[in-house]
């Protein structure tokens, strides 16, 4: 397996940024990409008709109750609009941009004006799912023993492109479930049952400013969900825009890894960013990945321009991997 050893607490790799956001030591962490690839989920998006079916008006359960069925998905059965939030409203194959994979002609465009109920602006902060159908097209869930991982091509556009917002703006998450201990009272007595808790770490990138010569200057950077106790802490700034590959992998002792980087090349150890057990939780299968498109849902101001590339899934080795339900 392509993996490596530390005994370090929570660390952070490209020469961007050293800290610790939680005391846990972490043994083999596993690069995200290692072992086989699982063709039957991600996509390419290579294919000229390539398309989305919508079918608005979208979900917002997580607002007001209301999934809105039919779901949103896409024609190839690879991505589908979550029950929880709603779909980018634009969800569109576009021409891949200077830089990327090589022989890259497709990639896919994510952007949002609406991102929470409908024709209803909340003028808050709210965000869109894009979701990749793993889970169902794999028969099940993945165990972690198989230290299942994922990665992806995100183009972040200049700065000045980007909705004029402090915050955060994208993620790349994954889903992962794990057994938590549930206390149930029934009059003078109580009881512990199992029950499965559904989680979701992942990567997010942010806007912020700050002040050079007297002026406030915008700036990127990641931030990592989550540490043991469930709050978001800070990673790298981001000091170049163009193509990023991100990743994350969950190695067999249930921690959950990030890695980033510049460019459109195959993370290695150096692309290391931190590892977590966000809310004290060991992860022990994983649903499937998604995309968040964040923006301040006004009715007037989209977000920023988002184009994604080679979403992929990894697990060590391809025979027994699916923990079917």
């Amino acid at each position: 397996m392509n993996l490596f050893h530390t005994t370090l607490s929570v660390s952070f790799g490209l020469g961007l940024f050293a800290g610790s956001a939680l005391c846990q030591n972490a043994t083999d962490i596993v690069i995200p990409g290692t072992g086989v690839q699982l063709t039957q989920v991600g996509d390419d998006f290579e294919d000229e008709g390539w398309d989305f079916i919508p079918n608005n008006p979208k979900s917002s359960e997580d607002i007001d109750e209301k999934q809105r069925l039919p779901m949103g998905k896409s024609t190839n059965g690879r991505w589908y609009e979550g029950a929880k939030r709603g779909h980018p409203d634009v969800v569109k194959r576009v021409p891949t941009p200077p830089g990327g994979l090589f022989g890259s002609e497709g990639a896919l465009l994510l952007k949002s004006l609406q991102t929470g109920i409908p024709k209803s602006p909340s003028f808050t902060m709210h965000q869109d799912d894009f979701i990749c159908n793993v889970q169902y097209r794999l028969g099940g869930t993945v165990k972690v023993d198989q230290s299942p991982s994922m990665t992806t091509r995100v183009f972040l556009p200049p700065l000045d492109q980007w909705e004029k917002r402090n915050g955060p703006h994208f993620a790349f998450r994954a889903a992962v479930e794990t057994t938590i201990q549930e206390t149930k009272s029934k009059f003078l007595f109580a009881s512990k049952q199992e029950k499965d808790e559904v989680y979701w770490p992942g990567l997010f990138i942010l806007r912020a400013t700050r002040n050079e010569d007297r002026k406030s200057v915008p700036y990127a950077h990641f931030r990592i969900r989550a540490d043991k106790r469930g709050g978001d802490f800070m990673g790298p700034e981001i000091k170049t825009m163009g193509w990023w590959t991100l990743g994350i992998s969950f190695s067999p002792d249930g921690l959950t890894h990030y890695f980033a980087k510049p460019g459109v090349e195959e993370l290695t150890k150096d692309d290391y960013l931190a590892t977590a057990m966000p809310y004290g939780y060991r992860c022990e299968e994983v649903r499937s990945f998604f995309y968040n498109v964040v923006n301040s849902d006004n009715g007037k101001d989209w977000s920023t321009d988002w184009i994604i590339d080679d979403p992929k899934f990894y697990v060590s080795k391809n025979s027994r991997f699916v923990n079917k339900k």
